[in-house]
C-alpha cells in the first residue's frame, strides 16, 4: 500500500476510533493519523491470527472491511495507551 493510502486510512480510522471511544484522547491530526496506522497493524495482525491461526504482522488495506478492522485496532490501541499512561503516571 502506498504512503497516501496509509495516511488516508490512518486519518479515517483514527478519527472514527477517537469519536467512538469515550473520554478525551487529545492529540492533533498527526497523532490521529499515527493512531489509525497503528490500529491498522493491530487489527490486521489480530484478524490474521483469528482467520489463519498464525501470528503475522500485517496491515489492513484501504477498503471498507479494512477500515472497520483498522478502527477496531485503533480502539484497542487507545485502550492500551490509556493503561500504559495511567500506570506510569504520565
Amino acid at each position: 500500500m502506498n504512503i497516501i493510502a496509509w495516511i488516508i486510512l490512518g486519518l479515517l480510522a483514527g478519527a472514527i476510533a477517537k469519536a467512538i471511544y469515550p473520554g478525551s484522547q487529545g492529540g492533533g491530526i498527526l497523532a490521529t493519523i499515527l493512531l489509525g496506522i497503528v490500529g491498522a497493524f493491530i487489527g490486521g495482525t489480530l484478524y490474521s491470527l483469528f482467520a489463519t491461526g498464525t501470528l503475522q504482522l500485517t496491515a489492513t488495506s484501504l477498503s471498507i472491511p479494512g477500515l472497520f478492522i483498522a478502527v477496531i485496532g485503533a480502539i484497542i490501541a487507545i485502550f492500551l495507551w490509556g493503561l500504559i499512561a495511567r500506570n506510569t503516571g504520565a
